[in-house]
């Protein structure tokens, strides 16, 4: 997989590459950004932070998708409502037993079609099937399971057994309310996708670990996400 490549921009590779690591690790606007980065004598407007962000996003998120270790075979799924444009809309997600981040889907419907279209990325893009599939209540992820012939998996319903899914909306919520609401189904679908990958690679769970163990992870992460820019250390 190709690295991304800084030649042609007026800034170096270091820079660009720390203002698109603070927006997406971060719960910050570009102006935030544009101010920290001018606090250490780097002058840059937040609209050339945008496109740092919007150019080289995206390879640096497939690149960390693509070294993370297979996930738990647990999978827990959810959707919650988002309004993007003035439109209700609906933010389908995927985590393991973990909490890692699978797959982020925005779609228009709460229905077994959406929940089929989830489940379809997912088995593709993992080339895995999990051993259970954890949701709440809501009847259309039974009968997507069985549309998709996957009926004989093992299913979980049981009250609060989703819980690992249902909280990890919470930094998508608080994100949406520091970016004043997704403009576009697409703006937001790129967003979240960034965002998911950055937030699995730092995601270290500090309460579960000795201080040493914490920064031991915490030195992996950030050596993967240089490594995914395509900085030297």
């Amino acid at each position: 997989m190709a690295q991304p490549c800084y030649s042609g921009y007026r800034f170096p590779s270091d820079v660009i590459q720390r203002a698109v690591w603070m927006y997406l690790r971060f719960t910050l606007s570009y102006r935030d950004v544009e101010d920290l980065l001018a606090e250490r004598g780097i002058e840059v407007s937040y609209e050339t932070i945008r496109r740092w962000v919007i150019g080289f996003g995206p390879a640096i998120a497939r690149r960390l998708r693509a070294w993370r270790p297979a996930p738990h075979r647990r999978w827990h799924l959810d959707e919650m409502f988002v309004r993007i444009g003035g439109k209700q809309m609906y933010l389908w997600r995927a985590v393991d037993a973990e909490g890692e981040v699978l797959e982020v889907l925005v779609q228009a419907r709460r229905d077994a079609a959406a929940a089929r279209r989830l489940m379809r990325k997912l088995l593709r893009k993992l080339g895995i099937a999990p051993n259970q599939w954890v949701t709440d209540k809501c009847p259309v992820y039974a009968a997507a399971l069985r549309d998709l012939g996957l009926g004989a998996a093992v299913h979980i319903r049981a009250k609060r057994q989703n819980n690992r899914a249902e909280s990890s909306h919470v930094p998508v919520r608080r994100r949406e309310r520091k970016l004043q609401r997704f403009k576009s189904p697409a703006s937001a679908q790129r967003f979240l996708s960034m965002h998911a990958a950055t937030y699995n690679t730092f995601n270290v769970c500090r309460h579960l670990t000795t201080a040493r163990t914490h920064r031991r992870f915490r030195a992996e992460a950030f050596a993967a996400w240089r490594d995914a820019a395509g900085v030297a250390a």
